[in-house]
């Protein structure tokens, strides 16, 4: 399963999460400056019908009629948010009327208005205007209500956000994984190819986008069964076709040489059998490469193997071979190393190994094999290590390195049948610098792949 830190989807999701909160804080600042717009052009219009109707007393029923009139408003309405002020002064300040006992910073004589302070808790707009000679009047709106009123607001958004914002998660989790489960069937057909061709049929071309690649997948996935099924009947018909005629030949050299033919004959006879021999060698190693190479990548067939035991056993087999060889063969083995993989190929890898060290390492020689948990597999020896000019060709097929200036015999297929198979178990093969060993000859490395 993808983490979720890497999925696509959850990034989706999370991108959907936090574009809702941006859109909700957005919205809601709208509604916000539109809701404080709108108190204030209230108390504004409140305001303005107050003070005409106010001048409009006092220009036909005088200063006396006036204050009166301000006096039965305050009366009638009570000290609260949203609740008229008044302030009747002469040009000196004093106070004529009303309940504000100082006059704002408003120039009556422009009938100037603003936002001031009522109380010393409250706030509201008013408008200032001059009625007459030495006369001046104040008509305020308690504002007050637009702090309750805002709040609620922005209760109201973050209850419904927090359950719009939880909608999204939700429904965009559900999405998320549906979404994942269908990429993840492509993914897994991937990994796993043999069963990859029936991928097709879930697919649809008339689908969506992903029930097309689905489809496409499936299809691709079926055609390179196919190309591989093909390769391996081709590949196993020619070395029939091959082996046939080459067995059929040693047979008939094995006859010849039951006929006691001459010395120097038999000699010929048993140097054909022996190229024959080689032909056959070179032939299953080519094929064992291609196949290698072929299921790269692919973990079917792999089974639990016990490196350590398979190491330890192939170690004891070789230790008469290299002690009649004059050589020293010792291995320090990890217990219990586990790795998928297929038995008869990581065994023929080691054996390769093996028979190119004691190839090269001339008698005396030392060689140290170490397995560790990881796994990491470490063949060294004391040999003359590889020339700087065939390090960067060492693992490729039918290529032979120097030894002593000389091109060494052989076919070329050792080290490049060892590197297939490792890449077939997702290991890596690599020749290490000599430092990396108190031996100071070759020291190939075996891995898991990074």
């Amino acid at each position: 399963m993808i983490e979720a830190r890497r999925s696509i989807f959850s990034r989706l999701v999370a991108g959907a999460i936090v574009l809702s909160l941006v859109l909700l804080a957005g919205l809601w600042w709208l509604t916000h400056q539109t809701v404080s717009t709108t108190l204030q052009q209230a108390a504004q219009a409140e305001v303005d019908v107050d003070l005409a109707g106010l001048a409009d007393i006092y220009a036909t029923g005088g200063r006396v009629e006036l204050e009166a009139r301000i006096a039965d408003r305050i009366a009638l309405t009570p000290m609260e948010g949203g609740a008229p002020h008044y302030l009747l002064a002469d040009d000196s300040g004093r106070v004529i009327a009303g309940d504000l006992t100082t006059w704002p910073a408003l120039d009556p004589t422009v009938s100037e208005s603003g936002i001031i302070a009522i109380g010393a808790n409250s706030k509201g707009f008013a408008r200032a205007v001059q009625l007459g000679p030495d006369l001046r009047l104040v008509v305020a709106r308690g504002i007050d209500i637009e702090t309750p009123v805002l709040s609620g607001i922005a209760m109201a958004f973050a209850g419904g956000g927090a359950v719009f914002i939880g909608l999204v998660a939700l429904l965009g989790r559900f999405a998320a994984l549906g979404l994942q489960r269908r990429i993840g069937r492509i993914n897994l057909a991937f990994r796993e190819p043999q069963d990859g061709a029936g991928l097709a049929a879930t697919g649809r071309i008339d689908g969506d986008e992903i029930d097309e690649l689905t489809a496409h997948s499936g299809a691709a996935l079926a055609r390179v069964n196919d190309l591989l099924a093909a390769y391996k009947d081709t590949s196993e018909q020619l070395a029939h076709e091959i082996r046939t005629p080459l067995s059929h030949l040693d047979n008939r050299l094995v006859k010849a040489l039951a006929q006691k033919p001459d010395t120097a004959i038999a000699e010929r006879l048993a140097e054909a059998r022996g190229e024959i021999r080689r032909i056959v060698q070179t032939l299953e190693s080519l094929l064992d490469i291609a196949a290698s190479k072929a299921n790269r990548g692919d973990r079917s067939g792999l089974v639990p193997v016990n490196l350590s035991g398979l190491v330890t056993g192939i170690c004891e087999l070789y230790a008469g071979s290299a002690e009649e060889a004059g050589l020293e063969l010792r291995w320090t083995i990890a217990p219990d190393v586990i790795i998928n993989g297929d038995e008869r190929q990581l065994g023929r890898l080691m054996t390769n190994m093996l028979d190119n060290a004691l190839k090269y390492v001339p008698r005396g020689g030392q060689i140290a094999i170490t397995l560790e948990r990881g796994p990491v597999l470490v063949v060294a020896d004391d040999g003359p290590g590889i020339d700087p000019r065939d390090r960067a060709r060492i693992f490729e097929r039918f290529y032979r390195g120097r030894l002593r200036g000389e091109e060494t015999s052989g076919s070329g297929l050792g080290l490049a049948l060892a590197h297939a198979i490792a890449e077939r178990h997702g290991l890596s093969l690599t020749l290490e610098e000599r430092e990396t060993t108190g031996l100071g000859g070759a020291v190939f490395r075996i891995a898991a792949a990074a």
